[in-house]
């Protein structure tokens, strides 16, 4: 039975990943967001241009997806700044009506058989000062407060069961990936200021504050989970945790980042990089000019992830946050036990950076 899978989000962290994964799987791809997917280029995916906050032009659109039989859903929206706005009305309410702009036409036009879509531990409350059960796990109440995954999960569970489709929910923790520009991936962030600390003659401080322990996943990890949901019986109607499984902290991880990005570590630096590392674009435009990095404006490469940095590497916090540990039983006992080394991960990452001339080499 032909297998084609729409990708919507797709120049995002698991909408790259999951692009490729599927094509890597023998699915037939399609990539949808509004700008072209920079990582799939000249992999032959058929790309739709798509502004998911214009009705009509998802509905155009939905015109020719009729051969679409499986969605992975990964765009979202998010205001400047990205953390005071995961609360805030507009922000949610737009990304309600983005899935349902998405998904109203084309329910009429294809015959839809699974839909995957992303949710995050936020789910649990603890950016609305909830503290998280410890391990947070699926099967726990709905914790209430503003958050646009309630909108979207009551709308797909609406939808699937009138329609008859079948869906999967992923709640990822930190994830991780080669994509600039997004609004929550820190290998560029970390890496830009590294070279603008080694181009100033300073340290590869860590910033942070408290050591705050974490759970991370790997976009490929992501985009294994997805592609193993679409067909599955064990994750129909199911949501699921996902982290790389294991934890870490970024203060011990520091010094594996330093030797792959080629700097020296030096004593502890209460930096926010939010603010850092704008106030000093003019350093990484000499570094840039210096190794002959590719001409991306700043904005561009940073997207909003720099304001994730602060708040993951808990800058400013003189003990450690809350603990934001989920439990992974659930899918690994569904069938998916791929697992990922975070420290590993990570450099991976930064080191792909460096290939691709976005940050400069390590030598």
């Amino acid at each position: 039975m032909t297998k084609t899978v729409l990708i919507v989000g797709a120049s995002g962290l698991v909408g790259t990943a999951a692009a490729l994964e599927f094509a890597d799987s023998g699915w037939t791809v399609i990539t949808a967001s509004r700008r072209d997917p920079e990582l799939l280029a000249g992999r032959g995916f058929r790309h739709v241009s798509l502004d998911l906050m214009d009705p009509g032009a998802c509905e155009k659109a939905a015109q020719s997806l009729s051969d679409v039989t499986h969605v992975v859903y990964t765009a979202v929206f998010e205001l400047p700044g990205l953390i005071a706005g995961w609360s805030d009305p507009i922000q949610i309410e737009t990304n309600g009506q983005m899935l349902r702009n998405l998904l109203e036409p084309l329910r009429k036009s294809a015959t839809l058989r699974h839909v995957s879509l992303l949710q995050g531990t936020k789910a649990y409350g603890i950016t609305a000062g909830v503290p998280m059960r410890v391990p947070a796990r699926e099967a726990q109440a709905r914790v209430k407060h503003p958050n646009f995954y309630w909108l979207q999960e009551d709308y797909l569970r609406e939808t699937s069961a009138k329609d008859g489709f079948a869906f999967t929910i992923f709640r990822p923790q930190l994830i991780v990936g080669p994509n600039h520009g997004v609004v929550m991936n820190l290998p560029p962030v970390i890496g830009i200021y590294a070279a603008i600390r080694k181009e100033l003659g300073l340290p590869f401080s860590f910033p942070g504050g408290a050591t705050w322990v974490w759970e991370a996943a790997d976009a490929r990890l992501v985009a294994g989970a997805i592609v193993w949901a679409a067909d599955a019986p064990n994750a129909v109607s199911e949501t699921f945790n996902l982290t790389n499984g294991e934890v870490f902290s970024f203060r011990d991880m520091w010094p594996a980042m330093s030797a792959s990005l080629g700097v020296e570590t030096g004593p502890d630096e209460s930096i926010s990089l939010a603010e850092y590392i704008p106030a000093n674009a003019h350093v990484w435009q000499r570094v840039v000019e210096r190794y002959g990095l590719r001409s991306i404006a700043l904005d561009d490469l940073l997207g909003e992830s720099h304001f994730y940095a602060d708040m993951c590497l808990a800058y400013g916090a003189n003990a450690a946050p809350d603990p934001v540990f989920v439990s992974t039983v659930k899918i690994r006992q569904a069938g998916f036990t791929m697992a990922w080394n975070t420290e590993d991960s990570f450099c991976y990452w930064l080191s792909d950076l460096i290939n691709r001339k976005i940050l400069p080499p390590a030598a």
